[in-house]
Order: structure tokens, then C-alpha cells, then sequence
């Protein structure tokens, strides 16, 4: 009889088990159609600063953000604020953008885990974003693409750094489970908030 398989580590079961949602939600953005001008790409934003805002903000009030890593580094709100000033909005009209409340649910450090994997690797993705927009749009940080780019020349670092607490991580069975619940939730969430903001594919 042959010894069990080993169960996957942690970074291998959110990258199987969030793989088909990360997919449909890529092909749905609009960031690679024709379609895509200033006007979209400014709606697109302003939806993300919908989404964002108030999970970073429920991460910080819960204070269920991994424990480990300077998350201080890590908050992209004030650079999407920055992109929608640079893009044209007021800030009184960037307080009246409206902001998702159908968030996915964060009851632990597991689950904030697995929200922060989605939004790290959303970072990283932002960098073929980023070359993207400055081609079609002219866009670069300075003029409302700085959030695709929102760690620069550290983005390869600070990716590798948080894979690195992923391995460390020693969860069992049920964290693991919570951990990509979470991260399958922040998917969903977020392709049903851009959905009704309108600025998918």
C-alpha cells in the first residue's frame, strides 16, 4: 500500500483552487479590448476605489491582517484616490463614489489571509496592466496609473516576501479550507461589484 500524498501546500491550494475564477474575471476586464479609452479606464477605476476602500478598511478595523508583514506597505487606497485626482475627480466627488457593500465575509486571520492573496497578486498582475494602459492611454504614474504599479520597482520583491510567508504558514486542513473560501469569495465579490458598476466585458 502506498504512503498518502502529501496534502498541497497552501500556495498551491489558492493558486487550484482560484485559478478558473482568475481566469473568467481576466476575460471579462476590459483593460486589453478596443474599447478601452480614458473614460472607461477612469469608470474602471473609480470601481476599483468601490471595492477597495471598504475592504481595506473592514482588514484594518477587524485588525485581522497577517501578522508578519508591514501591511502599512501594502494599502492601495491612497494611490487609487491619487490616480482619480490625477484622472479629474474632485475629492468631493471621489467621497461620493459609491462603495461595494456586499464584501466577501473576513471572521478571521485565515479568511484575511486568503483576501490578501487576492490583492497582492492583483498588485503583481498590474504590471502588464500597467504597460497596457501606457500604450493605449498614454497613462503613467504620474497621470492616473500609478495603482498599477502601486510598489514600483518592488513588486517582484514584496510578491516573493509574501509567497514566503504563505510557506510559512503551518495551517491545518480547516485554515487552509478558510484561507482559499476567502480568496474564492474575494473573486466573486469583486466580479459582481464591477458588474454592476458596468465596466466589465
Amino acid at each position: 500500500m502506498s504512503p498518502a500524498a502529501p496534502p498541497p501546500s497552501l500556495i498551491q491550494a489558492l493558486r487550484t483552487e482560484t485559478a478558473e475564477l482568475h481566469v473568467a474575471l481576466e476575460k471579462r476586464l476590459p483593460f486589453f479590448s478596443e474599447q478601452l479609452d480614458l473614460d472607461l479606464y477612469r469608470r474602471l477605476m473609480a470601481a476599483y476605489y468601490g471595492f477597495y476602500k471598504p475592504l481595506e478598511q473592514r482588514l484594518h478595523v477587524l485588525t485581522l491582517t497577517p501578522t508578519g508583514l508591514d501591511q502599512s506597505l501594502r494599502i492601495k487606497l491612497p494611490v487609487l484616490q491619487a490616480d482619480l485626482t490625477a484622472l479629474g475627480l474632485d475629492d468631493h466627488a471621489i467621497e461620493a463614489l459609491p462603495t461595494c457593500r456586499d464584501l466577501p465575509q473576513i471572521d478571521s486571520r485565515a479568511a484575511a489571509l486568503g483576501v490578501s492573496y487576492v490583492l497582492e497578486g492583483a498588485t503583481l498582475g498590474g504590471q502588464i496592466l500597467r504597460r497596457r494602459v501606457a500604450e493605449q492611454l498614454g497613462l503613467d504614474a504620474s497621470s492616473g496609473a500609478a495603482f498599477l504599479n502601486v510598489y514600483g520597482e518592488l513588486t517582484g520583491r514584496r510578491w516573493k516576501d509574501f509567497l514566503q510567508y504563505l510557506g510559512d504558514r503551518n495551517l491545518g486542513d480547516a485554515q487552509t479550507l478558510e484561507v482559499t473560501c476567502a480568496a474564492k469569495a474575494t473573486f466573486t465579490h469583486f466580479e459582481h461589484w464591477l458588474d454592476s458598476q458596468k465596466v466589465l466585458l
